[in-house]
């Protein structure tokens, strides 16, 4: 539910093979406006859901699960446990799908699903993942360190994104109108709040 960096890279990517010219912009939004959506309602559907649950000490997915016992009862633990199942999933294909992305982007190789490369570096990306859990490996200190540099690149790369949005030597007439830049002008400021109180939040806790 997180917004990471990466997301960005993966959404410009599969963009740029799926749709091709200036006609295929209005796909384009509602593809966007559908998947925002979805993504804000699964966000704050958590949230909520946490926030309600009135537990504080959480050291296992078992106590995760007894925030929804008032609404599922017996079946919270198999409830969260698809949810969990679910969440780890999507990660898994999606990460090692930006991670390609970026990486082959980076050495000008063919950004191609069926190139072999790719699928190299995704297939890889992938079986370093499935061999550390499986040795039961506890990557937290991993954790810990993505997320700060989650919160260190997400608003210098929105920002950037911004300030690309806003060129028409680079867009011309698709550039970002005085609303559009106002408002997405207000998003980064907003993200680069987040990040400043998060980073604070994570270091304090150290």
């Amino acid at each position: 539910t997180t917004v990471v960096p990466y997301n960005l890279f993966l959404h410009a990517a599969l963009v740029k093979d799926k749709w091709h010219s200036a006609d295929d912009l209005k796909f384009l939004k509602k593809d966007t406006y559908v998947a925002v959506v979805l993504g804000g309602f699964i966000s704050m559907a958590i949230i909520i859901t946490a926030a309600s649950s009135g537990l504080n000490n959480i050291a296992s997915a078992t106590d995760l699960a007894k925030g929804l016992e008032p609404l599922f009862g017996s079946f919270a633990t198999y409830i969260l446990a698809f949810g969990l199942f679910a969440a780890g999933i999507t990660s898994a294909i999606t990460a090692p799908l930006a991670a390609a992305f970026v990486f082959t982007n980076c050495f000008d190789w063919p950004s191609d699903l069926n190139s072999p490369r790719f699928r190299a570096v995704w297939m890889s990306i992938l079986v370093i993942g499935v061999l550390f859990s499986s040795i039961g490996f506890k990557p937290i200190d991993i954790i810990k360190f993505a997320q700060v540099a989650n919160g260190i690149l997400l608003p210098i790369i929105a920002a950037f994104i911004w300030w690309l949005s806003n060129k028409s030597s680079l867009l011309g007439n698709y550039k970002n109108t005085k609303t559009q830049k106002l408002v997405s002008a207000i998003i980064v400021l907003i993200v680069l709040f987040l990040s400043i109180k998060s980073l604070i939040q994570i270091i304090s806790n150290f």
